[in-house]
């Protein structure tokens, strides 16, 4: 049984039922209105009829009709394919589309998408809101699907001023007659168009990029007026006719099961209480009001039971007497050599004939998503039998598939809905019992009511998928010069993707390697291996996911044997990167930007003593380094300055790239130097912001990004950023103490300036 079996298995609500596969034509039909519950196009272009007849096989992302609606006044409804979390995708959406179809993106109102085929423009495969995948693997698709919706207006134009189609060109949101001066709005002639067959997607031609009025330019976001303005609807705010709350306690470790209740009939009792129920793992109340169901269900007093011997072994079980500390001494200790991901056969000739040896253990943490927004989920059963969801999610598609199989409903039965959402740093993908959505679909059935689950922010920190913990023992290499000539990297951890959906001992899982591997430092002999360590937690993606840790372990240890074979780290990364022209102008990029490299430490202006440290990365398909100026006061890290050059290749919209830089340098500081999620005696230490400190806007140092546009096939910019930072505030700690940063957060150190 696979870990999304088991998440079948959550509920008493399992039917043993596969998930069925929602046909295009239902789709259709649900778009046009014919089910309830589903999304509405309204007028527009066409939602059945000749244009889908005649191309069946439309591949997804060219249906028009499922992400475009034009109506009279010419302003359009954009669906996107991804979710908008605050990175700026409907901007991006919006800017890409309105390039091809000659529309300002400024006029578009982008919503979520529903769950649907037409929407797998992953590389024309499946669709998540993740991995900075969003508009580098769907920019072609969604620059076509704004070209096609512009040819049929075009067509539509020609037939109602009966002149040839060649004769006319567009400007934005018009159609345009030279010869005769005659102009038609988008919206005259849209519902002309919903007559009209969709052209074959081949048969368009794109935009010259040199001819690019919207993409490439900083554009203002089109979301942040509603959310400056608190009209933005996140799934926390959602509301239905008849809905009633539940709040919920969970067991206080993983894997326990609900017992005896001892005052049950006490709380049963209580003014506002409507039901008390037995979930898989946790207690729930429902009530007409939220707070009422809260300070009920934690009034229980529920007798937890071990799980049975016979209990799936791939459940995961958090033993009463695990603590972080110890995991960590485990991880370190472990014995083996791991399995090897990457490798010279040679290292250990290399390692024999190194004139000096460098061994170092590194440490990441575990860590919360500690996303603003609580995890909530509003179900609800029509009177038709179909489902409604309204819930925060990275993977619609993902969900409703499962949902059917916990349910037994088709899946064109389950209408998820999407709203934006509060932060998620991949959160919100399908974790295994970290999920309130089965919770909710349970108490729905058994109440006969909508019901909205919401986690507390305590059951969010006792239940949220952590980002892997992880040791990396390092051997390194040096000539006569001090130069590396060798490197080892073992890492013991789990990975998150095996972590979720099970290991494959055959295989390496990417993800708990990445940015120990794929190293462009010209390093001749080197191993990069994984040791397995099962985690007792669930472990889930965090923003960057692997890059987040192994950056810092590979681009701190390089400054170790920086410093052992007498080089300065800069010229040495310079050194590594010879003939790579992108890193190497990259790497000089960021010099600059700080005004010219130096290292320290040095006196600041204000007297106090700085130095400064260099971090690069390579993650989703972008190219990152950092350079980070620190101090020390009453014993902890002062960061004044960080400056980060970023290479996603080619762009959409700078301002966003901007922003997504800044918001991933607070993540990685707030990493660095102080988040860490502990266990003890198998329970988190914190349940709340009070013991899991973040960074604070007071510590926030200024950001400086310049973007380097190299040309290279389009990369992420919502993690890149992320990586380098973590290293360059560490390296520039132990140029400025002597002391050798190998752990994480910095709080657990004491410097002295």
């Amino acid at each position: 049984m696979t870990r999304l079996d088991r998440l079948f298995a959550l509920t008493s609500l399992l039917s043993g039922r596969a998930p069925v596969n929602l046909s295009r034509r239902r789709f259709l039909l649900s778009a046009a209105g014919a089910t309830a519950g589903s999304l509405v196009l309204g007028i527009g272009l066409p939602v059945a009829g000749r244009a889908q007849d005649a191309a069946p096989e439309i591949a997804p992302g060219t249906r028009v009709p499922a992400f475009i609606e034009i109506r009279p006044d010419g302003t359009i409804r954009l669906l996107s394919p991804f979710n908008e979390g605050g990175q700026g995708i409907f901007t991006a959406m919006a800017q890409i589309v309105g390039e091809e179809l000659d529309a300002d993106p400024a006029g578009f109102t982008v919503e979520n998408a529903p769950a649907g085929e037409d929407y797998l423009v992953v590389n024309g495969q499946m669709r998540i809101t993740g991995g900075s995948m969003s508009v580098r693997t769907s920019y072609d698709t969604m620059r076509r699907l704004g070209a096609l919706t512009r040819r049929l207006l075009l067509e539509a134009a020609a037939t109602r001023l009966d002149v040839p189609v060649d004769d006319l060109t567009t400007e934005p949101g018009e159609i345009v007659h030279a010869a005769s001066g005659r102009r038609l709005g988008y919206g005259e002639v849209a519902g002309d168009a919903l007559d009209l067959p969709v052209p074959d997607p081949d048969s368009v031609t794109l935009k010259d990029p040199a001819d690019f009025r919207w993409i490439g330019k900083p554009l203002a976001r089109v979301d942040i007026r509603d959310k400056s303005t608190g009209k933005a609807v996140y799934a926390i705010d959602t509301k239905v006719e008849d809905m009633v709350h539940a709040a919920v306690q969970h067991a206080p470790r993983l894997g326990l099961t609900v017992g005896t209740i001892a005052n049950e009939a006490e709380v049963a009792a209580m003014p506002g209480v409507i039901s008390i129920h037995r979930l898989t793992g946790a207690v729930a109340v429902v009530s007409e009001r939220w707070w009422t169901a809260r300070k009920a269900v934690e009034a229980l007093e529920v007798d937890w039971a071990e799980p049975e011997p016979d209990t799936d072994p791939l459940v995961r079980y958090m033993p009463a007497d695990f603590s972080t500390e110890a995991f960590a001494e485990r991880l370190a200790s472990e014995p083996g050599e791991g399995t090897t991901a990457e490798s010279e056969d040679i290292v250990e000739t290399a390692f024999d004939a190194a004139e000096t040896v460098v061994e170092a253990t590194y440490h990441s943490q575990f860590l919360n998503h500690a996303q603003l927004e609580p995890p909530s989920t509003v179900a609800r059963f029509n009177d038709d039998g179909s489902l409604e969801l309204w819930m925060p999610n990275q993977a619609p598609e993902q969900f409703r598939d499962v949902i059917a199989g916990i349910t037994g409903l088709e899946a064109d039965r389950i209408a998820i809905h999407s709203p934006i959402l509060g932060g998620f740093f991949g959160r919100h993908f399908l974790y295994p019992e970290a999920n309130p959505f089965p919770q909710a679909i349970q108490l729905a059935r058994e109440t006969g009511r909508p019901v909205k689950v919401i986690w507390s922010r305590e059951e969010e920190f006792l239940r949220d998928p952590l980002r892997p913990m992880a040791a990396v023992r390092f051997r390194g290499a040096l000539d006569a010069e001090g130069m590396p000539v060798a490197l080892e990297a073992i890492s013991a951890c789990e990975g998150p993707t095996e972590g979720i959906w099970g290991r494959n001992p055959e295989t390496l899982d990417p993800t708990a390697l990445e940015g120990l591997t794929g190293k462009a430092y010209a390093i001749p002999n080197r191993r990069i291996a994984q040791l397995y360590v099962e985690n007792p937690t669930m472990l889930a993606y965090w923003r960057s996911v692997g890059n987040s840790m192994n950056d810092f372990f590979y681009e701190t240890f390089l400054d170790e044997l920086a410093d052992a074979g007498g080089q300065d780290p800069f010229e040495l990364r310079l050194h590594l990167l010879a003939g790579n022209e992108r890193l190497t102008t990259l790497l000089r990029s960021v010099a600059d930007l700080s005004g010219g490299w130096k290292r320290g430490p040095f006196t600041a202006e204000d007297g106090s003593r700085r130095a400064r440290g260099i971090g690069m990365a390579s993650p989703f398909g972008s190219e990152t380094a950092a350079i980070a100026e620190v101090s020390i006061r009453d014993g902890e890290v002062v960061v004044h300055d960080v400056w980060e050059a970023i290479d996603p290749g080619s762009i959409v919209n700078p301002a966003i790239i901007e922003a997504q830089v800044n918001s991933a340098v607070a993540l990685g500081l707030s990493q660095v130097l102080l988040e860490e999620t502990a266990y003890e005696n198998g329970m988190p230490v914190a349940r709340n912001f009070d013991m899991y400190p973040i960074l604070t806007p007071d510590r926030m140092p200024r950001v400086h990004t310049t973007i380097v546009e190299s040309g290279a096939p389009m990369g992420g910019v919502g993690e890149p950023g992320l990586p380098p930072v973590p290293p360059a505030v560490a390296n520039a700690v132990s140029a400025l103490t002597g002391q050798r940063i190998r752990r994480m957060p910095l709080s657990r150190y004491t410097f002295e300036a």
